[in-house]
């Protein structure tokens, strides 16, 4: 099945629900995707990949959406955010852990001979490369600069 024909499904169950923030969440990832296939050059279906780095947006921007409103004390803006990432985490495949992501990274860095961060950027290139949509860039930026260091 589609992420577009799941994200259906779930507008209506949220619907009958009654459940705004799932019903939002949902509504943002219905947008973008019509959104993505409406682009000058975009085919009528989105692939996988696509679909991922769709969904890994949208959560990006409403965990820094959800840190800004914490750091300026407005938990009540903050909360809502943060239900909607899970909503839309649900759609995403399960990620991995930290230590995970730092075996690959490791592996990455010990077969391309790589030291020292002048070497950074073709770490992460592979890495992300490897780890497209099991993780986020930030992790991955974080453990790549630990193990270069």
């Amino acid at each position: 099945m589609s992420l577009e024909t799941q994200i259906m499904d779930e507008m209506k169950n949220a619907m009958r629900a009654k459940d705004t923030v799932a019903l939002e969440a949902l509504r943002a990832i219905k947008s973008g995707i019509i959104l993505a296939k409406t682009e000058a050059g975009a085919s009528d279906t989105l692939s996988s990949e696509d679909e991922i780095k769709l969904l890994q947006r949208l959560v990006k921007q409403r965990k820094d959406s959800a840190n800004i409103y914490t750091e300026q004390n407005r938990a009540d803006l903050a909360a809502p955010e943060l239900a909607q990432v899970a909503v839309i985490e649900k759609f995403l495949p399960a990620q991995l852990s930290e230590a995970e992501v730092e075996t690959t990274v490791a592996k990455i860095i010990t077969e391309g001979g790589f030291s020292g961060m002048a070497s950074m950027g073709q770490v992460m290139g592979k890495a992300s490369a490897a780890l497209a949509g099991k993780t986020d860039g930030k992790t991955i930026s974080t453990i790549v600069k630990k193990l270069l260091t």
